[in-house]
């Protein structure tokens, strides 16, 4: 299925979900560099709303409406509200068009044009509060609380809720499916760390489809929510987060995502890497040459290890053999044009003429 062909559902019927589909590539002799197995990518970015955030988020949205429509609440009186700098909001919305229900988006006031855009584009009321996701999630908070009697407000929160990882968790179902006869040969899986709703949706997944091997995390170094938490061996929360991967800038984690990490039992081996903004920057380009695609740095974080990084693999996951398979989340983004490459490219140049 693909994104030309799906149109929201004004009829409502939540037997549905709003994510499709996504495509799985094998890219392995597409590369610049040979990595240590076959590189597979798992294409988040062809979501209708741009990211894997769709998976997630619509999921939690079926659900909730589903247990209000069993409840007796009309669908005129069901209100999704949601904070965001950028897809998180774009997936609520999405969904809350596809299935014919208001939505609320709070968002920084630093939030790009592009989204305010996009988010309008499908429907939703969109305020502008704050300097951080924290502020607008906070003053979102009291908007929910002042909604008029008789409103049934489904929250959505970026990435710190159950029902998002298991609708994350369909991603690896979809991987499983699809590597077919090869599926015996999947090995590890690669995603960029924010709040860590992708990769609790993962290591779910892998669970649930019987897969033992390896999750390879890449965070930023302007952004090292998960770093600081695993160095506290508690969730922590950072004062200051200022990273030009502004989807991976979360101030704090998921206890469920330290949980994870240090879990031994599943077969499932989890390991953090981190990388630089301007990695992540020369993935995005780098990824735009190969696959003729725009995609926002938190995706070329994870992207990094193919390109100008592919030395992580080989340090992180060197057991792996020539047929094994590696997948790849390109998770997307809907925040960056092609006019953000060309800054991204002035500025890796200028960075490198420092060198």
């Amino acid at each position: 299925m693909s994104t030309s062909n799906l149109q929201p559902n004004t009829q409502s019927n939540t037997s549905t979900v709003p994510y499709i589909k996504t495509s799985l590539i094998e890219v392995t002799n597409r590369l610049p560099h040979k990595p240590p197995c076959r590189v597979f990518f798992k294409n988040e970015s062809e979501q209708p709303s741009g990211s894997f955030k769709l998976r997630g988020i619509g999921y939690l949205v079926k659900q909730s409406i589903d247990k209000a429509k069993a409840e007796g609440v009309s669908l005129a009186n069901i209100h999704v509200f949601a904070s965001s700098g950028g897809n998180a909001g774009l997936a609520a919305a999405y969904s809350a068009q596809f299935y014919n229900v208001k939505c609320t988006v709070v968002i920084p006031t630093i939030a790009k044009p592009i989204i305010q855009s996009k988010l309008k584009e499908y429907g939703a009321r969109v305020i502008l509060f704050g300097n951080s996701i924290y502020e607008a999630d906070n003053y979102l908070k009291t908007l929910i609380d002042s909604a008029p009697d008789g409103i049934h407000s489904i929250y959505c929160h970026p990435f710190n809720n159950p029902e998002i990882w298991t609708g994350h968790s369909s991603l690896v179902d979809e991987v499983n499916q699809q590597l077919g006869s090869n599926k015996t040969n999947l090995r590890s899986m690669v995603c960029s760390f924010g709040g860590g709703g992708l990769y609790n949706g993962i290591y779910q997944g892998m669970v649930n489809n019987n897969i033992q091997g390896d999750i390879l995390l890449i965070e930023t170094a302007q952004a090292p929510t998960f770093r600081e938490s695993i160095k506290a061996k508690s969730i922590i929360t950072l004062e200051n987060v200022n990273s030009l991967a502004t989807s991976l800038a979360c101030s704090y984690t998921t206890q469920q995502s330290l949980d994870y990490f240090h879990e031994k039992s599943a077969g499932i081996d989890t390991t953090l890497e981190v990388i630089d903004d301007l990695d992540a920057l020369r993935a995005c380009v780098a990824y735009k040459r190969c696959c003729g695609k725009t995609v926002e740095p938190a995706c070329g974080a994870a992207l990094s290890v193919c390109y100008d990084r592919i030395d992580l693999l080989y340090k992180s996951l060197s057991h792996l053999q020539q047929d094994d398979i590696l997948v790849i989340v390109v998770c997307g983004g809907s925040c960056t044009t092609d006019s953000d490459l060309k800054h991204y490219e002035m500025a890796i140049r200028k960075a490198e003429s420092r060198l």
